[in-house]
């Protein structure tokens, strides 16, 4: 599958577009016998369903794709199912999984700026970029981006993985935060590596980034060595925290997230001829 994002709609349309339509923070999924599928514009003419505030997100594989809403009124799901984003992680191909991180992100932005911040007025969308923008008094709004850092902990063949209270599962995974107003993302790796588990970290290097839809963050992933300090959690996030070799790890995050792959990238360092990550307990 190849995506190509853009928003404006092309000289010539195909006429059966996937629809990546949310109620609230809930992805409509067409069902088809024991699997569920993007709904296609032919399943939304059959029903009653009327999404509205559509938004072009670009084309998969020539194919159109557009980002939609329902009204809050509980609508007639008749073949159809509202489920939340990471349910479908391991059941929709990751394209698809990300193109409707996108489009959940843009279905949020929408929403919240129907009116302008400064004045109150309605908004409108501008023509030549995806913006909304102010007709009374000119403030132009983009799409939010919310970044947040993402970090390996290295203690010579030790991980740092902690089970966060908002982890439903207690699963464990690498801290992560979001970057404070005025700070580089290497400063904020340290404080919220120092405020979650009162450890020092250093040589803080870059690993990647991942958008993260829920609703718009953006995930930087680090790497950061090990420097002085004792675990000491702070139980107001954290449930638990502890240093973790590479064959002997806990529960942890799905494939798909980057938490996963910074976890993948330090086993392959141990064990440079492992294919899979061991799940521990």
């Amino acid at each position: 599958m190849s995506f190509e994002p853009a928003f404006k709609l092309p000289s010539a349309v195909s006429g059966d577009a996937l629809w990546f339509v949310y109620r609230q923070d809930r992805l409509l999924l067409k069902r088809s016998n024991s699997s569920c599928h993007i709904p296609h514009t032919r399943d939304l003419k059959s029903t009653n369903l009327a999404p509205t505030r559509k938004q072009y997100l670009g084309a998969l594989d020539g194919r159109e794709c557009y980002a939609a809403e329902l009204p809050d009124i509980d609508p007639d799901l008749d073949g159809f199912d509202l489920v939340g984003l990471r349910e479908t992680f391991g059941h929709l191909d990751e394209e698809l999984i990300w193109i409707a991180g996108r489009a959940n992100q843009l279905v949020d932005w929408n929403r919240s700026h129907q009116y302008c911040g400064q004045c109150g007025n309605p908004t409108r969308d501008r023509t030549a970029e995806r913006a909304k923008i102010c007709p009374s008094c000119g403030l132009v709004n983009y799409p939010r981006l919310s970044p947040a850092v993402i970090v390996a902990v290295i203690r010579i063949d030790e991980l740092l993985l902690a089970s966060n209270k908002r982890f439903k599962s207690g699963f464990f995974s690498v801290l992560a935060g979001f970057v404070e107003p005025g700070e580089t993302l290497e400063e904020c790796v340290a404080r919220e590596i120092q405020e979650e588990v009162g450890i020092c970290v250093k040589n803080i290097r870059y690993f990647g980034s991942q958008p993260w839809p829920f609703p718009n963050s953006l995930m930087v992933g680090f790497l950061a060595d090990y420097d002085s300090g004792k675990i000491n959690v702070n139980r107001s996030e954290i449930v638990e925290a502890g240093w973790f070799r590479a064959d002997n790890l806990p529960s942890i995050p799905p494939r798909i997230t980057i938490a996963r792959q910074l976890i993948d990238w330090f086993v392959h360092q141990q064990f440079p001829t492992t294919t899979r990550t061991p799940l521990g307990r």
